[in-house]
C-alpha cells in the first residue's frame, strides 16, 4: 500500500465506524408540548397575536394556531418527531402575526437529553415561553 492511500483507507475506516454507532443508537421520539407564555409584549402598540414555530435540529417540526389579542397564550399544540437525538436542539421562535410582517418576540434554545424536562426561556423583547419535552426510546 503506498503512503498516499494511507489517509483515505483512515478515512473510511472513521466514516465507517461513525455510520455503526448511529446505526446501532436506538431510535428516539421527541415530543414537545405544554407550550404557554407570560406577559408578551408587541412590537407595536397593542397585545401581541402570538403563535411558536418548533424546530429539531435543522427540521421544522411545526407551527401552533395564533391566539390573539393575549398577553398570556397557552397553546395546546403538540409536536413529535421520530429519530431525534441526544443533544441535538431543539428551537422554538415565538412570534406576533401582523397584516405584512411578523414580528420575532424571541428564540429558545436547548440540547435535548433523555427523559422529561420543563424549560422557562425569557424572550428578548420581554415575557416568558414556558414549555415541556420527552426525548424516550420509540415504543
Amino acid at each position: 500500500m503506498s503512503s498516499s492511500s494511507l489517509p483515505w483507507c483512515l478515512l473510511v475506516v472513521c466514516v465507517l465506524t461513525v455510520v455503526q454507532i448511529y446505526a446501532a443508537e436506538e431510535p428516539k421520539v421527541l415530543k414537545v408540548f405544554n407550550l404557554h407564555a407570560t406577559d408578551l409584549h408587541s412590537s407595536l402598540l397593542g397585545t401581541p397575536d402570538a403563535y411558536v414555530e418548533v424546530f429539531r435540529a435543522y427540521g421544522f417540526l411545526g407551527r401552533t394556531e395564533v391566539k390573539n389579542n393575549n398577553h398570556d397564550p397557552s397553546w395546546k399544540e403538540e409536536f413529535s418527531f421520530l429519530n431525534a437525538r441526544e443533544n441535538n436542539i431543539l428551537r422554538l421562535e415565538v412570534y406576533d402575526s401582523d397584516v405584512l410582517f411578523d414580528d420575532l418576540l424571541g428564540t429558545c434554545e436547548s440540547s435535548i437529553k433523555i427523559g422529561t424536562w420543563q424549560h422557562k426561556c425569557f424572550l428578548k423583547t420581554g415575557g416568558i415561553l414556558n414549555y415541556s419535552y420527552t426525548l424516550e426510546p420509540l415504543q
